[in-house]
């Protein structure tokens, strides 16, 4: 009897020059794919990084004032491990943010200042897989990266981002990449950029510190390693970072 074949995940498109990665908070794209943004960046193209929030709601013995710009440091520290050097915050609530014409706003507007060929965003749908419940800011920003990639290239949606910001519309977004999803589509080698994925993350110390009593090296090493490794069966056994790649 034959063995059942696993379907395998193509290789992200590598003809682009400038990404533009949206996220809810400080530490989601590190928990999601700072291993390919790594190989990215050596690759010479250039990365930015938008957050809704700063993660002022994320530490319960940290009241939000402080934690804000504690957060903002670590985020910043992070991502100049895997050579991001511009990191952008929209300053949405942390926890309550909400779906809607002014979040789409917001991030078609960034679409249009760094007018990117490649948007990545994270996780949008319910939950993780099966009964593993998304969180809304995740959901909100998700999906709201994903409608604001189309916002941008129309001038008639949000014009006062051209009268009073003098925003032209971009129109040269070409893919969205969904990582944390569960049903992926296509995946980066993680090999070059998985150690620097490994002290992006280890850079959230005060985070990760209140979320495991494991150390936080081997707490980072191991959940980042161990999702390259469970990919690399799906992508000719090498570690990768997988995404759900969306067409434009």
């Amino acid at each position: 009897m034959t063995d059942p074949v696993t379907e395998q995940l193509a290789p992200m498109p590598d003809d682009w020059q400038r990404a533009l990665a949206v996220v809810a908070h400080p530490d989601d794209l590190e928990y999601g794919c700072a291993a390919a943004v790594a190989g990215w960046t050596d690759g010479g193209r250039e990365v930015t990084y938008l957050l809704a929030t700063r993660g002022e709601a994320g530490i319960d013995t940290i009241d939000p004032a402080t934690c804000a710009p504690l957060r903002e440091r670590e985020q910043r520290a992070s991502a100049a491990v895997v050579g991001v050097s511009t990191v952008e915050f929209l300053d949405h609530k942390d926890g309550v943010i909400e779906y809607g014409t002014g979040l789409r706003r917001d991030i078609a507007a960034a679409v249009r200042r760094h007018r990117p060929e490649l948007v990545i965003t994270l996780n949008h749908r319910d939950t993780w897989g099966g009964t593993a419940w998304n969180t809304p800011d995740h959901r909100a920003v998700g999906r709201a990266t994903l409608d604001a990639t189309a916002d941008a290239g129309n001038r008639w949606i949000f014009p006062e981002l051209i009268t009073e910001q003098g925003l032209e519309p971009w129109n040269g977004v070409r893919w969205v990449a969904v990582a944390g999803t569960t049903t992926p589509t296509h995946a980066v080698d993680a090999t070059a950029g998985l150690e620097r994925s490994v002290l992006s993350l280890m850079e959230h110390r005060t985070y990760i510190e209140v979320l495991t009593d494991q150390n936080p090296e081997e707490y980072c090493r191991s959940f980042l390693t161990g999702n390259a490794q469970r990919m690399a069966e799906r992508f000719g056994g090498r570690p990768a970072v997988a995404f759900e790649l969306f067409g434009r």
